[in-house]
């Protein structure tokens, strides 16, 4: 009876019922250094992504002032000689007087230019120029007798820049092909050297070596990639070069020479190769190499028929990644190729990259609007494109040839 009453005395425990957010809250909580860290990531890529633009917006801008701006050009006369001028001409003087009998052949109004001064011609009569000085906004200069003496003339198309020869900024020459012949033979004998001693390194540090000797000899190699690149180009100039004359001999290698170039630019991105194509290597899977031992297989056949195929994709990479950092490459061309913008692809002789001309000619005095100025963008520009197609093929050929181990 007791216990019937107890029971009856207890009250029920009343049921709390929840929503389905409130038994389980899987939102995203705020942490604040989450949020920090993420905002500055973001910073950094976009960073990175604006800078890009911005460079190829500065050199597409300079480039089209280029292309825009009418070239100069030598005034000669009925013998090709350059005519200049026949007595000095003051800061003051409104004529300028020529060589007798030879007289000039431009119309009137057009702009003739002496150093940086452009000037337009008012009237010829027999030798003597009526000017109007200080035309564009140039400054006035006295002029000494010997100057020579431009003549304003049409712009560059881009398909002349592109498919031109010469590269002869004076009598209005502006063919890059003079350039990039130079670059590309540079760029070749470059890989030649580089990627079979950088693939041979990597086999060997991959397969062959131990992990001691591995860990000993990789930082060894990859020291010849922190190596200023001057110190590259004097060593190909005082030490290669002269060893190539004993060889080939003086009369037919000069000083400068695109070969000894190309050979230092081959130690020089032999590091990148080498490490690269290491890191390829060491990532194909274990079991491949332990199937093909089971198989029978040798070092050397495991090494050369199983795992370098397997790694393909990271050597090609790698080959690709080097070949843009020659083209890009300034010290050692500009100290050993030589300063002749000449088109030609024998290693022997001497020319002008690129790289080697932009150095050359913006290190000079040059002013800011002129041809010669707006012509280092022009072909900046076209190296950069050329670094990007590399990029670009490189990326592509890389995924073509990319194998996925389970």
């Amino acid at each position: 009876m007791a216990n019937q009453q107890a029971v009856a005395t207890e009250q029920p425990t009343p049921v709390v019922t929840r929503t389905a957010e409130e038994q389980l809250d899987l939102r995203k909580k705020t942490r604040l250094g989450e949020t920090v860290i993420q905002a500055f990531l973001f910073f950094s890529g976009a960073i990175s992504i604006l800078t890009s633009i911005a460079i190829v917006v500065v050199l597409g801008n300079e480039a089209l002032l280029f292309f825009r701006t009418p070239t100069w050009h030598d005034i000669r006369d009925d013998n090709d000689k350059i005519i200049t001028l026949a007595s000095d001409m003051d800061t003051q003087a409104t004529t300028l007087v020529l060589p007798d009998g030879l007289g000039i052949k431009v119309p009137t109004d057009a702009k003739i230019r002496l150093d940086n001064e452009i000037m337009q011609v008012i009237s010829i009569e027999g030798d003597v120029v009526t000017v109007k000085r200080g035309v564009d906004d140039t400054n006035q200069f006295a002029h000494p007798s010997g100057s020579q003496i431009q003549a304003e003339g049409d712009t560059v198309s881009i398909i002349k820049f592109l498919t031109g020869t010469k590269w002869q900024p004076h009598i209005g020459e502006f063919g890059v092909l003079a350039l990039v012949s130079a670059t590309i033979t540079i760029s070749f004998i470059a890989i030649v050297v580089a990627l079979p001693l950088g693939v041979g390194a990597a086999i060997y540090l991959s397969e062959y070596a131990s992990e001691s000797v591995r860990n000993r000899l990789k930082p060894i190699l990859e020291v010849l990639a922190g190596v200023p690149t001057v110190v590259y180009g004097y060593f190909a100039l005082t030490f290669i070069t002269p060893i190539l004359q004993g060889i080939i001999g003086k009369t037919n290698l000069g000083v400068y020479n695109m070969l000894a170039a190309g050979l230092v630019m081959g130690i020089m991105i032999l590091p990148t190769i080498a490490s690269m194509s290491e890191d390829a290597l060491r990532a194909v899977p274990r079991s491949l190499r332990e199937a093909a031992y089971g198989l029978g297989s040798t070092k050397l056949e495991t090494s050369t028929k199983v795992v370098l195929p397997a790694g393909i994709s990271g050597i090609v990479a790698a080959f690709i990644l080097g070949i843009s950092r020659a083209v890009g490459e300034t010290m050692i061309v500009a100290i050993a190729a030589g300063a002749r913008p000449y088109f030609t692809f024998n290693p022997l002789e001497a020319a002008e990259t690129m790289t080697g001309h932009i150095v050359r000619i913006s290190t000079g005095d040059l002013s800011r609007g002129t041809i010669d100025y707006n012509s280092l963008f022009a072909i900046g520009l076209t190296l950069f494109v050329v670094t990007l197609v590399l990029n670009i093929i490189s990326r592509q050929v890389a995924s073509w040839l990319r194998e996925e181990y389970d």
